[in-house]
């Protein structure tokens, strides 16, 4: 039996399988249900499943994780970008537009990463709150507020960041249900560190999150000066990330691998 909806399962930010971060990604020929998708996506039961219908160069595009819709996924849109290329739906040396819930998301690919240009989040700093250091594991040397909604929080060390345990049941109803923690890099490859939690969404931890970096090229500009740098998220499955700060945009680039493909049969 053919169907006319196609599934890939893609790990985003890596050029090794079983690495990155996986995201499914669905190829419509119509527009469905939200419900549908909100199905689908708890089915993958993956950190995020982006649904994509368009012809040629521009597609629209949804993001779901388990539990809800969300206006943005970074590593979703890297994974359906890299689909469209290699099904050569589109052509190497076409750009892809995506409309996204934040607007019209840009990707190209160059050699053999594949480029995304975002927009770029304003960070505001904030008060530490008393219930920090029992929420997320650790009193945060400062803490800021990213214009989408997310609270950003430098650590002194990337070894605090690699051994921070937050409290998810706590953190899930609290300002800190989407939680971005960085650093300066203890490895001269990278840059800054990341990790990001998300128990708002269902999600303890994102293995690799690029709309984070949204927010992060533009605090560490800040921070150094630089429009510049190499990210590495240091979740257990980890990735790499080449993000640049272009006025009020910032290109992010990764790699990606396709595990499988697959039709729905709903």
């Amino acid at each position: 039996m053919k169907t006319n909806k196609t599934i890939y399962q893609v790990d985003a930010f890596t050029a090794e399988p079983f690495k990155g971060n996986p995201a499914g990604v669905c190829i419509l020929q119509k527009e469905v249900s939200k419900k549908w998708m909100q199905n689908v996506a708890a089915e993958m039961n993956l950190p995020e499943t982006a649904f994509i219908v368009g012809t040629g160069d521009k597609y629209k595009i949804r993001y779901f994780s388990p539990e809800s819709e969300v206006p943005l996924c970074g590593h979703a849109t890297l994974s359906s970008a890299h689909i469209i290329y290699q099904e050569e739906i589109v052509s190497k040396d076409k750009t892809i537009t995506f409309a996204s819930g934040v607007g019209d998301l840009y990707v190209r690919k160059s050699g053999n990463w594949i480029i995304m240009n975002f927009p770029a989040y304003s960070v505001e700093p904030m008060q530490i709150p008393s219930s920090a250091e029992k929420l997320i594991g650790i009193k945060p040397e400062e803490l800021y507020r990213t214009s989408h909604g997310l609270t950003l929080a430098l650590l002194h060390n990337e070894e605090d960041v690699r051994n921070l345990k937050p409290d998810f049941n706590m953190m899930k109803d609290s300002p800190f249900g989407d939680l971005i923690v960085t650093a300066p890099s203890e490895d001269t490859n990278f840059d800054f560190c990341v990790r990001c939690f998300a128990p708002a969404l269902g999600i303890n931890e994102d293995p690799v999150t690029g709309s984070a970096h949204c927010a992060l090229t533009p605090f560490w500009n800040k921070k150094t000066g630089r429009e510049e740098f190499i990210s590495r998220q240091i979740s257990k499955r980890s990735g790499i990330l080449k993000v640049a700060l272009k006025v009020n945009r910032v290109e992010i680039a990764g790699h990606a691998k396709t595990v499988f493909k697959a039709e729905l049969y709903v």
